[in-house]
């Protein structure tokens, strides 16, 4: 007998291996292109080479998105075994990955792509809402239209300790990050909307600039659900980690607080020293 629905994601989603096997997650990885050279995000490339390649280099890698040809690889080889599959995407905003999901499931039918309108955990908070929901036998487009009312209530935000990785893609200038870094300004990067704002620029200690941030986001709220939080992060040290965890638990009572290391894609974009928080509003 077939087993009824599959949840898939692009490797955005930034999910750890234990939490992908936990949740019965399958990932189409996007690519990583440094020279010459492709390579598939999480599989034959990982954050250490980005920086790696960064120090040796000073370019910044490019990144694309999955074919049509590899999703319908993925999805072939899932129908097998599935009757739907509910696949995930980065917001459409920043990539072709989810134009390219919905001619592959086109062709193939049963499948239903969504525009996590999102990136990083904030797409993964929607990936086990899914789940969970397939888990009680909700039928495939109750699932499907639950996950859409809700990307707009997942709020994802990121404090970056440096904007060098920005400036090398192209997404400020030099003066910004000259400014910034001599003023020891940590922008605070928001997902509204399906695309990236600049929020509020905190100024001093990368750490107290971030218990600020955990303080802004959550603190003195009652429109949060508290089920779950992600702390996803990219190269933090354990103390920065360990401190967000319990800022965060000092300003709401989380039933779980889950801390994720993050991708290539969100690397290649913000560069060591990045850490968010990401849950949804009721």
């Amino acid at each position: 007998m077939m087993k009824k629905i599959k949840i898939t994601g692009d490797s955005t989603i930034d999910l750890s291996s234990d939490l992908l096997e936990k949740y019965n997650v399958s990932i189409v990885p996007l690519y990583i292109t440094m020279g010459e050279s492709s390579h598939r995000d999480g599989v034959d490339v990982s954050p250490e080479d980005i920086y790696s390649y960064v120090s040796k280099t000073g370019q910044l890698p490019k990144t694309a998105a999955p074919s049509v040809e590899d999703y319908l690889k993925l999805f072939t080889e899932l129908k097998k075994e599935y009757e739907t599959i509910i696949h995930f995407n980065i917001s459409s905003e920043f990539s072709s990955a989810h134009q390219n999901a919905l001619i592959a499931a086109k062709e193939l039918g049963g499948i239903y792509p969504i525009d996590s309108r999102n990136l990083s955990t904030g797409t993964a908070l929607l990936v086990i809402k899914a789940y969970e929901l397939a888990q009680q036998d909700v039928e495939v487009e109750e699932i499907v239209k639950q996950i859409n009312d809700l990307t707009s209530k997942v709020e994802a935000s990121f404090v970056i300790n440096s904007l060098q990785y920005l400036y090398k893609g192209g997404r400020c200038s030099g003066v910004a990050a000259l400014g910034a870094n001599v003023l020891k300004l940590k922008p605070c990067i928001l997902v509204e909307e399906g695309k990236m704002n600049v929020g509020k620029k905190y100024r001093g200690v990368y750490n107290k600039c971030l218990e600020t941030y955990i303080k802004d986001k959550l603190q003195g709220r009652d429109d949060i659900i508290l089920d779950r939080i992600f702390i996803t992060h990219t190269k933090c040290d354990d103390e920065t980690i360990e401190l967000a965890k319990q800022v965060v638990l000092e300003c709401q009572p989380f039933t779980e607080v889950l801390e994720t290391t993050a991708g290539c894609t969100v690397t290649n974009h913000c560069g060591e020293g990045t850490l968010g928080v990401l849950f949804i509003r009721k």
